[in-house]
């Protein structure tokens, strides 16, 4: 959550869906709340738990496995498809939905605004129109932050770097919920009509990847009903692949660019990758473009005109009037520099602002407060640059949605106005197609240093917003404001096109700010639909993230880490080989015997002091001549289960006569497995005996104790393992290594770096 309230929800659990007859438990406890909390970067917060991308193949799985045939197997893969279509065709619908709904709202605001205006400037007393601007943007503001910061604070932000995490292998608290896409879609709704400086574009992807998680599951665990269908999706190995496939049906819905969203997921998202995965990933993608197209062109009464691929158009770039000549590469890379320095001055600033967030405006109701305060704001600034700016343009020929005349003759509108008086969408693409001579350099250049304040403001309140189109208007606005100045300069009509230059710039500052390459290359040509400008984009691109990187890391990446996430990287550190398995591993570590008494595994689960969730079984009757040797593992969640079921026996040595469980059992119980307190054993129960052998994973991975860092860390991120067993020469356990034991390595300005682990 890129919110600071998360640092409140330490020690809450998320309410837990039982059968009827358990009521739900709270373990809420009423804690004074500090003024302010101590937040330190180079924490890892033990909160996050690991997703478990390694299918357990105990004797269960196994003989469902081998019950399957070929034609069943088939049906597996068609159901796959289908899943895609149906992921895209609905991100495409809440795409739809958005826009629609934002059109109008907004449309309805800046009417009203307009018509204020133009009463007062007739017969004075313009602060009445300033007011009522303000107080429309706070209140339509603080409704989108009331429902973010009170029902679902995962929903704040773009939701990028959750959804990041989430397929990195790190099990983030409500992400894939629907409480979680609806809050989004309103939240995202309500910010961008509240003319916040926010995009509608980045929170698509979150909402796809949410859409995604719900219907690969065939249930909705929120409202309680089972559709009995895609059942054997049930395990986060094949939920994962759904989710990127959803977060790339987002992107490309947002852009319009389904191989940008391939691209995407690849690049941003996706930790684990397969050849099958891309193509239907594009499936996905495709469809879900296209769904967005055939709607909104039916909604804008052009049904067979298919010209709104996606939620932003940048609109066409004709090649002939605006190709590029060899001299002018030297200044796109000058231009990358300039949006490498500025993304990096961006995420700086950001950084010390959600540091001061995390410490200080943690309760929800500040979160309110600021959000409507950042609101007021943005309508202040708006309408002071808007009565200061004496840039008037003529109306006749152009293309502005509600032109602001002020103070200009009649038949012109103030310039300044298109800026601030629009969706952002809106005003990217006046930047990038208005004809030459529509601004002021002063308007210009005035906007982009308010606006890159506001924006950078923005990002991280606790409202569902996104920053790639606040990024795009800052870097098109200085991108335009260079291009004029160079045909100042030149004197010369070859240079004469500033939408190129605004192309180029704001290409500069959003990869200055989010660090993406290829995706983003790619974004950029399907959105403008034009491949001849692939090459200057891509070296922009390439100059800005090295000059980027050169300061501070990508906004994402910083959000990830000021979280506390135990993230994996693609490599473990470069300086780590001195590191063997034996310094990095978690010991003691609590084995289970392979026929255990119930009361043993009863009391190691409630163990509040170890919340461990996988527990290697061990030999059960170790005499001199045999070890203690390593038998398998089994998951805290396949305990429960066991549990739950009373699949025990009197004495060891009894058969089991009740039902046999099914691997059914264990997929009905995903992923909210009961907590262990809800689960009454009777004192008699306690001394009966549970066989694992048949539950547990008679093969788990292992590692020797004499492994180094980094060959560990391949195998566990390869693998998208959650434990990794360490045994020694005689095949007895000694240590165990998770997630938190590798990502707490990371390589600082001094070299190699461990980071604290805490229990925020």
């Amino acid at each position: 959550q890129l919110t600071p309230s998360s640092f409140l929800r330490v020690g809450q659990l998320s309410n837990v869906d039982l059968n009827e007859d358990v009521r739900e438990l709270e373990t809420e406890l009423p804690r004074p709340r500090p003024n302010e909390i101590p937040h330190n970067e180079k924490l890892l917060s033990l909160k996050y738990e690991s997703l478990d991308y390694d299918n357990s193949e105990n004797q269960l799985f196994l003989e469902e496995e081998r019950r399957i045939n070929h034609t069943a197997f088939r049906t597996v893969e068609i159901k796959r498809w289908v899943i895609c279509a149906m992921i895209g065709i609905l991100t495409g619908l809440v795409a739809c939905f958005i826009d629609i709904v934002v059109e109008n709202l907004a449309g309805l605001k800046y009417r009203v605004v307009k018509d204020n205006i133009d009463k007062f400037t007739e017969k004075g007393g313009l602060s009445f129109s300033l007011l009522l601007w303000a107080t429309l943007n706070a209140s339509v503001v603080m409704v989108g932050s009331v429902i973010v910061a009170f029902i679902e604070p995962v929903a704040a932000g773009s939701g990028i770097p959750q959804i990041k995490c989430y397929l990195n292998g790190v099990k983030i608290p409500h992400v894939v919920r629907l409480k979680t896409l609806v809050i989004k879609v309103c939240g995202v709704i309500l910010s961008v009509v509240g003319g916040l400086a926010v995009g509608k574009e980045g929170p698509m992807i979150h909402s796809g990847a949410v859409i995604a998680a719900g219907i690969s599951q065939g249930r909705s665990t929120s409202l309680k009903r089972d559709f009995k269908i895609f059942e054997y999706f049930r395990r986060d190995t094949e939920k994962r692949d759904f989710v990127s496939a959803g977060a790339a049906a987002g992107v490309s819905a947002a852009f319009g660019a389904p191989v940008g969203g391939v691209l995407f997921s690849l690049e941003e998202g996706a930790s684990f990758w397969n050849q099958f995965l891309t193509w239907r990933i594009f499936f996905a993608s495709m469809i879900s473009t296209f769904t967005l197209n055939s709607v909104l062109s039916v909604y804008h009464g052009k049904a067979w005109d298919l010209s709104n691929p996606g939620l932003i158009n940048f609109g066409r770039f004709d090649t002939e009037k605006m190709g590029y000549t060899i001299q002018e590469i030297p200044i796109f890379i000058f231009m990358g520099v300039v949006g490498g320095i500025l993304g990096a001055l961006f995420n700086a600033l950001n950084y010390w602002l959600t540091m001061f967030r995390i410490r200080y405006i943690h309760r929800p109701c500040l979160q309110v407060v600021e959000a409507m305060l950042v609101a007021a704001v943005t309508a202040t600034v708006g309408f002071v640059m808007i009565y200061c700016s004496r840039d008037c343009q003529p109306i006749q020929g152009s293309t502005v949605a509600y032109p602001l005349q002020l103070f200009c003759a009649d038949g012109e509108y103030n310039s300044m106005a298109t800026a601030f008086f629009n969706t952002p969408e809106k005003s990217v693409v006046n930047l990038f197609h208005d004809p030459p001579g529509s601004y002021n350099p002063m308007t210009l250049g005035m906007f982009t240093l308010m606006y890159f304040f506001l924006a950078c403001w923005t990002y991280g309140l606790t409202v569902s917003a996104g920053v790639f189109i606040p990024s795009l208007l800052i870097g098109a606005a200085w991108g335009r404001l260079f291009g004029i100045s160079l045909s100042y300069l030149t004197n010369a009509s070859i240079w004469a096109d500033p939408g190129k230059y605004a192309l180029m710039g704001a290409a500069a500052q959003l990869g200055g700010i989010v660090r993406m390459t290829l995706s983003l290359t790619v974004i950029m040509m399907e959105a403008t639909g034009n491949v001849t400008y692939g090459f200057p984009i891509m070296l922009v691109l390439m100059t800005a993230k090295i000059v980027g990187d050169y300061f501070v890391e990508g906004l994402y990446d910083m959000h990830i880490q000021l979280q506390s996430v135990p993230f994996l990287h693609w490599e473990a550190p470069v300086t780590s080989h001195s590191l063997t398995a034996r310094e990095v591993m978690s010991t003691p570590v609590t084995c289970l015997r392979r026929i255990e008494r119930v009361g043993t595994v009863v009391d190691i689960l409630s163990d509040t002091s170890s919340n461990h969730n996988g527990f290697p079984v061990v030999e059960s009757n170790p005499d001199a001549t045999q070890v203690a040797g390593l038998r398998g593992l089994i998951l805290r969640s396949q305990l429960i289960v066991l549990l739950k079921h009373k699949v025990f026996v009197e004495r060891a040595n009894l058969s089991l006569v009740q039902r046999r469980l099914k691997l059914k059992d264990f997929r009905d119980a995903y992923p909210r497995f009961p907590p262990i307190q809800s689960i009454h054993v009777s004192q008699d129960e306690r001394e009966c005996m549970i066989d694992l052998s048949e539950f547990m994973n008679p093969s788990p991975y292992t590692v020797p104790q004499e492994a180094s860092l980094p060959r560990v860390f391949k195998l566990f991120r390869a693998l998208g393992l959650r434990h990794l067993v360490v045994v020694d020469n005689r095949n007895e356990v000694v240590g165990m290594v998770t997630r938190k034991d590798l990502a707490r390595y990371r390589l600082g300005k001094e070299g190699l770096e461990e980071l604290s682990l805490a229990q925020t």
